[in-house]
């Protein structure tokens, strides 16, 4: 067996640690951030995503703090259907559900599974040094750590890639997005399912987590990052902003207060040629962040963890060949995802006013089952 640093407490690193574990590795997990605090909006994990979970024997302890989907929806400014698909067949064969939970309980039931001590708060990575046989992290409180091999699970802008890869960068996708999670006691609130509505004005999504709670997500053009006229929008100016969006969309902004928001600019990562760098892995964000536009930046994080686990068990003293493995596996899926999420959100947000009756009049004639069957192969690859 092995000894492991994994640099990043988030949902990629909880779930490898979890699958290390369980492999008889030893297993410790370093986290910037002084305290798990429970912050963040909502997650869909698709039936892809729980099977790994199932893999890693956390299935049963996230599938009670969220909500199935079994239907997706988009829909125009005006509430009319365009285009939906019901998942409820494949993922009944496939034996799992898509799973909306809220980022916060999940991450809560990851880290809940580990050994008191595992995780390691307060310690921001400061740099790595790699030989044939080791590496050794240092941290900017001091302390040191040396392992066999290191697992990047700490996000798009991984200190880890950095230095490995100082030309890899964030790529600004070119819109900013609001989110919340709220209770709202609004008739015509999705249940069962998520919605998606394409307008003039932006995208406005809503989907259902557990415990009665909605998430939702707004979505709008900016030139430039970091924009201070939508850093200082609150829930006044998005109700001008979706004004003219069906119902029940006013009225879950009117559900939301100004502390709910949580915004930011969406990036992603252009595909790397390599995840493995010797005895150095780049897992999740690190690795491949994507836009949410397919919802599945939480599930590759999670298939990560548990397709890492298979090479392990193929080459379980041997962490470069495992890595080497993982890379070959992991990087034609994690590509696709990327670049197809970045395309959809092109399409969505970039079309002209003029152009948007018939971009929806063309999404208005796909079949449902050709949406449904071009969507399946998110859920069914691991």
């Amino acid at each position: 067996m092995a000894d492991f640093l994994l640099i990043g407490a988030g949902i990629g690193g909880l779930a490898t640690a979890q699958a290390l574990l369980q492999l008889g590795h030893r297993v410790r997990v370093y986290e910037a951030a002084a305290e798990l605090r429970e912050i963040g909006a909502g997650v869909v994990l698709g039936a892809n995503a729980m099977r790994a979970l199932d893999e890693l024997s956390l299935h049963d302890a996230v599938r009670p703090v969220g909500t199935p989907l079994t239907t997706v929806r988009l829909l125009n400014e005006r509430g009319r259907v365009l285009n939906q698909a019901d998942t409820s067949g494949f993922t009944a064969r496939l034996g799992y559900d898509n799973l909306a939970v809220h980022r916060a309980d999940l991450q809560r039931e990851l880290l809940r599974a580990l050994p008191p001590g595992v995780v390691q708060l307060g310690h921001r990575l400061a740099r790595f040094e790699q030989t044939a046989t080791h590496v050794t992290a240092f941290f900017e409180n001091g302390a040191q750590a040396t392992a066999e091999a290191l697992v990047a699970a700490d996000g798009i802008r991984s200190r880890v890639r950095r230095q490995l890869l100082p030309a890899s960068q964030p790529r600004y996708a070119g819109y900013t997005c609001w989110r919340a999670v709220v209770r709202a006691q609004v008739p015509g609130l999705p249940t069962t399912g998520s919605s998606e509505t394409w307008g003039r004005a932006g995208r406005f999504g809503l989907v259902p987590v557990a415990d009665g709670r909605l998430y939702w997500f707004a979505c709008v053009n900016s030139p430039a990052p970091d924009n201070p006229a939508f850093k200082a929008y609150r829930v006044a100016d998005l109700q001008r902003q979706f004004a003219e969006f069906h119902a029940p969309i006013p009225q879950v902004l009117a559900a939301t207060t100004d502390a709910d928001l949580l915004w930011g600019d969406l990036y992603d990562l252009a595909p790397l040629a390599s995840l493995a760098f010797g005895r150095v892995l780049l897992l999740g964000d690190a690795g491949h962040a994507t836009t949410p536009n397919l919802g599945q930046g939480a599930g590759m994080a999670v298939e990560d963890a548990a397709v890492l686990a298979r090479c392990l068990r193929a080459a379980p003293t041997d962490p470069p060949a495992a890595f080497r493995a993982f890379d070959r596996q992991r990087r034609p899926r994690t590509r696709r995802i990327v670049e197809q999420s970045r395309r959809l959100g092109q399409l969505a947000q970039f079309t002209p006013p003029w152009l948007a009756p018939l971009r929806n009049a063309a999404l208005a004639a796909v079949p449902d089952w050709l949406t449904a069957r071009q969507m399946a192969w998110l859920y069914q690859e691991l």
